[in-house]
């Protein structure tokens, strides 16, 4: 089973920069999305940003403008962050949308101080 590995995630300060990887285990072919998700203590999980084969990009109100999704050849996907702000203090996952479901990551922490 084909599974998501999440790395990048760490202590930064406010106003400071970090970038999320994200990794597939094995071969997935068809990939229909990839996207980046986030889940802070207490709050519902949200959308952050998202990717499409074609290079489109979307982003959630939050993060516009800040962070960047990007992509490679290799089927992986990354988050670039800038201006890191408390509030960005979260849980963050990627998820792939494949032919036969969504594969979610475990999650990496990324912590905000001031």
């Amino acid at each position: 089973q084909v599974q998501l590995v999440e790395s990048g995630g760490g202590l930064v300060q406010a106003g400071g920069s970090l970038r999320l990887s994200c990794a597939a285990s094995g071969r997935i072919s068809g990939i229909k999305s990839m996207a980046w998700y986030r889940q802070a203590q207490g709050k519902q999980r949200e959308f952050i940003a998202g990717i499409i084969p074609n290079g489109t990009t979307r982003y959630g109100d939050s993060v516009r403008g800040r962070f960047t999704i990007s992509r490679d050849l290799a089927n992986r996907v990354f988050l670039q962050m800038n201006s890191l702000q408390l509030e960005d203090t979260a849980v963050y996952y990627c998820k792939f949308v494949s032919p036969w479901g969504d594969i979610w990551g475990q999650g990496t922490q990324v912590n905000v101080s001031s």
